[in-house]
């Protein structure tokens, strides 16, 4: 896993290392929010924003799609968060002609680097617990560090800042 990569943290007025964000993540595991919630609310909080219907919409990609332990929900929260870059979001707007190449890049770079897209293969799990909660956190936790991380790379190398949706740093 890269770390180091920088981003826009408002809240500690500044610039902060993406590896600082294990504990986050850690706390929203313990307050029962799953990997592709946790993935689209660290995207928000760059932007101290949040959108509690959208985290709502979310959860229907916990564990696989609806539990169904099909595509990842680490993959497809992260295509999400492309959307909110480069995304279509109302009628008079268009995607960023960058939007399919980011997409593409991500999901590729992801089975290959987890060597498949399927919850079930990545993780190696059959079955979640009633209440819903993961019993694998660390494995999901390192996967969803290592792609948030790769999706700041990919929003970078394509002129985003990551945390800042207005701001384009490489134009």
């Amino acid at each position: 896993m890269q770390t180091g990569l920088l981003y826009v943290d408002r809240k500690k007025g500044g610039i902060k290392k993406l590896d600082d964000k294990a504990f986050e993540v850690f706390k929203m595991v313990s307050e029962g929010f799953c990997c592709s919630q946790i993935m689209l609310k660290l995207a928000l909080d760059l932007e101290e924003q949040e959108n509690a219907d959208l985290l709502r919409v979310m959860g229907g990609l916990c564990n696989g799609i609806g539990g169904s332990q099909k595509t990842c929900g680490v993959l497809t929260s992260g295509i999400g968060i492309f959307g909110l870059y480069a995304g279509k979001g109302t009628t008079t707007e268009y995607s960023e002609a960058n939007y399919g190449s980011m997409v593409r890049e991500f999901a590729s770079w992801f089975d290959w680097r987890f060597e498949s897209t399927e919850c079930m293969d990545i993780v190696g799990v059959r079955e979640f617990s009633r209440n819903g909660s993961i019993e694998y956190p660390i494995k999901c936790g390192d996967i969803l560090m290592e792609s948030f991380d790769k999706i700041g790379e990919i929003l970078y190398e394509n002129g985003y800042t990551f945390g800042d949706r207005e701001l384009r740093e490489n134009e």
